[in-house]
């Protein structure tokens, strides 16, 4: 199960399942207009064609594959996150003002469209070289596809997002932990912590990998890459 961040499709994990079709027979789910993290989780185990599983999820999927964690522990039997995090909506300031940032760019896409909200908002999602490449196209063909409603709906799912970091201790399937090293939104930090937390959990199938030259969308951004850490993770 590929799992797609904010108002992203399957072109998110397209040169992933082209890669892995060999090895995997991937499904990508649609969120739709779910609004919520467990609503998103449940609709993975019910689309599902088998007991067990291997789940990867890429920015804001990543969070639900810790929600996935959280349910049915027993039905993942290996786990990647990418690009992501586990920390809810900060209190005070901090998170008044991702409230603020993420409304501000719910408007905009109401108001003129998802493509020019797109524009806006994916500044900070690809390193700064890929800013009028190919992949950016990609990156806003895809984000224009969804619609404002969907985008609504996600924004709530993350606005209201659980704090997953106590799911981290709890997990013993092998997992990947990986992001791109210019990643702004999720920075190497953020995952150099979750891959600590899961080792003090006393995980020992548990590898951290930074893509180098790589922004948020490193799927899309360096595919080599990521195909290559996703194929040792199913080697564990």
């Amino acid at each position: 199960m590929l799992l797609p961040g904010l108002n992203c499709d399957a072109a998110v994990w397209a040169l992933q399942v082209e890669a892995l079709q060999d090895r995997c027979h991937c499904i990508i789910p649609d969120w739709g207009v779910l609004n919520n993290f467990q609503a998103m989780a449940e609709q993975v185990l019910a689309l599902s064609p088998t007991e067990t599983f291997g789940v990867a999820g890429h920015s804001m999927g990543g969070r639900v594959a810790c929600e996935l964690m959280r349910l049915a522990p027993h039905r993942i039997d290996r786990l990647a996150l990418l690009d992501t995090g586990t920390h809810t909506l900060p209190a005070g300031a901090a998170g008044e003002k991702e409230r603020q940032g993420r409304m501000a760019l719910l408007d905009l896409a109401k108001q003129k469209g998802m493509r020019a909200m797109g524009q806006q908002w994916g500044q900070g999602m690809v390193h700064p070289s890929r800013l009028n490449s190919d992949v950016f196209e990609a990156v806003l063909q895809m984000l224009e596809r969804g619609s404002a409603a969907q985008f609504e709906a996600q924004i709530n799912a993350l606005l209201t997002r659980p704090d997953a970091a106590p799911v981290l201790s709890t997990i013993t399937c092998p997992t990947l932990v990986l992001c791109g090293r210019e990643d702004g939104w999720s920075p190497p930090a953020q995952h150099e912590a979750m891959y600590q937390a899961l080792k003090a959990g006393g995980l020992a199938q548990v590898a951290l990998v930074i893509i180098e030259h790589c922004g948020h969308m490193c799927t899309m951004e360096q595919p080599q890459a990521v195909n290559q850490a996703l194929l040792e993770w199913l080697n564990v």
